[in-house]
């Protein structure tokens, strides 16, 4: 993928940050709902949520380290607005996973 970065970047220059973005946000709003199961009690749900967050802040994840290395290759990566943007919703899809976890465990230990 890496070799074809510039190609794709080239044709297409917005198609990796809007993957991130998808990613990110899909993750953030399961991470969310897994909070509100778990404050309604229903764990199971809860925690399968999180785990299928975590399979989409990996997914976008993965494309911000294609980035990275493509970069460290050498290869230039646009970064506009909507980079930045995508980088946003990733660092905030971070967080949320991580207060997900705490929140849940929070309610595992006082139920």
């Amino acid at each position: 993928m890496l070799e074809r970065l510039g190609e794709m970047m080239d044709d297409t220059r917005y198609q990796l940050a809007f993957q991130i973005i998808l990613h990110a946000g899909n993750s953030k709003s399961k991470s969310m709902i897994a909070m509100k199961k778990a404050r309604a009690g229903e764990m199971d749900e809860a925690v399968e949520l999180i785990a299928l967050a975590h399979e989409d802040l990996n997914q976008a994840h993965l494309i911000q380290t294609t980035l990275s290395q493509a970069e460290i290759c050498g290869e230039p990566v646009d970064m506009n607005i909507i980079m930045v943007h995508a980088q946003d919703h990733l660092g905030m899809a971070i967080v949320m996973s991580e207060v997900a976890e705490e929140i849940l465990h929070i309610y595992k230990t006082f139920r």
